[in-house]
């Protein structure tokens, strides 16, 4: 699920220093980077819509899910880019941007509207949002959410002598739940001081703003069982599945294989931290028309539900639940029930903390 976060580290850096990051952008072309492709036509048209996702397998989920059944009811050719943050951000800037639609984080979402370069969203325009259901945490004046994902807790179940953890407290358990652990790193994604929060008892509903202190204390105790504080999205599967460590948060999505494959792991949902995709449009864009077509599309509960299938993110629209097997639903992170144990991250509050909090985190590590 790597490829899906939206150039984290450039994240952790850019939310504190967004000029520092234009500035250096501005010397890139306007004429846009990154590979780019076009989807098979399914009718002439002289309309190409270029829109900008993240790539890899996300970007071949969205081709087969979204913008192949598009091009083929509209005839508009979908051209893909794949750019990071701040060279969006300078080519709208000059007044040239290279795409019409963004695929990005709802945090970056955030960071376009400070930056007043995005277009506020006629949600009149979007016939297929009205009943959708969207939840209001997706909904922004500059992007409408499109999809889920969630960090979550994974274990081996031929530990702990047949016990499941079943919360945050349980991963801080070490005496009933003997064994090393793993945590994420810094440069992967935000700290995890939410789940530390959780295991101290705090409620879901009570998680932000977020009691810093009493976060590193509750991590300094699991601290000396944490064997590795990992940074790529596939460390946890290969410590797990070394025996390295029996519990480890993870990207969901990112042991699947092993576990089709036999390996004796499985996820626990109760307090998984969701984030979100979005969909915007940039000021500026050549085919505003095309942009909201396509936003519109994607909206569909069946276009929502065909993406749930290729790929493990989860529909934004509700009614897309009921085009999906009770299989694939069970593995999603906007399930009924995953809705229910588990928060979604506020973006605001990390924006206008995470620098603090990086700079404690770096301390904390090396203390």
């Amino acid at each position: 699920m790597r490829d899906v976060r939206i150039d984290r580290r450039g994240f952790l850096r850019g939310v504190g220093g967004v000029a520092a990051g234009i500035a250096a952008a501005t010397s890139l072309s306007a004429c846009g980077t990154g590979t780019s492709r076009s989807v098979g036509s399914g009718g002439k048209s002289s309309k190409t819509l270029v829109v900008r996702n993240s790539g890899g397998s996300y970007g071949d989920a969205n081709q087969q899910a979204i913008y192949e059944p598009f091009t083929k009811e509209t005839g508009i050719q979908v051209k893909v880019v794949n750019i990071e943050y701040a060279q969006m951000l300078a080519q709208i800037k000059q007044g040239r941007p290279q795409f019409d639609v963004i695929d990005d984080s709802m945090a970056d979402f955030v960071l376009f509207k400070q930056q007043d370069a995005t277009e506020d969203l006629d949600y009149d325009r979007l016939k297929n949002f009205k009943n959708a259901g969207i939840a209001k945490t997706l909904v922004t004046s500059n992007a409408v959410g499109k999809n889920y994902w969630a960090s979550v807790m994974a274990y081996r179940t031929d530990a702990f002598g047949g016990r499941k953890p079943a919360s945050w407290a349980d991963f801080w358990d070490t005496k009933t739940f003997s064994g090393n652990r793993a945590l994420q790193a810094l440069d992967a994604d935000l700290p995890e001081l939410e789940f530390a929060l959780l295991a101290d008892g705090v409620a879901l509903d009570k998680l932000y703003p977020l009691d810093v202190d009493r976060a590193f204390k509750v991590l300094s105790e699991i601290k000396p069982h944490v064997r590795k504080f990992w940074d790529t999205g596939a460390l946890p599967g290969v410590l797990l599945g070394r025996k390295e460590v029996d519990a480890s948060s993870v990207w969901h999505g990112r042991l699947d294989a092993l576990i089709k494959g036999g390996a004796p792991l499985a996820y626990q949902w109760n307090g998984a931290r969701r984030q979100s995709n979005g969909l915007g449009i940039p000021k500026g864009a050549a085919n505003l028309d095309a942009a909201y077509q396509l936003i519109d599309f994607a909206l569909r509960p069946e276009v929502q539900a065909a993406y749930a299938d290729i790929y493990p993110m989860a529909p934004s629209v509700p009614a897309a639940y009921k085009k999906l097997s009770a299989n694939t639903a069970a593995n999603l992170a906007s399930s009924p029930e995953h809705l229910e144990s588990g928060f979604d991250l506020d973006v605001e509050w990390w924006i206008k903390n995470q620098d603090a909090v990086s700079k404690r985190w770096q301390e904390w590590t090396h203390a």
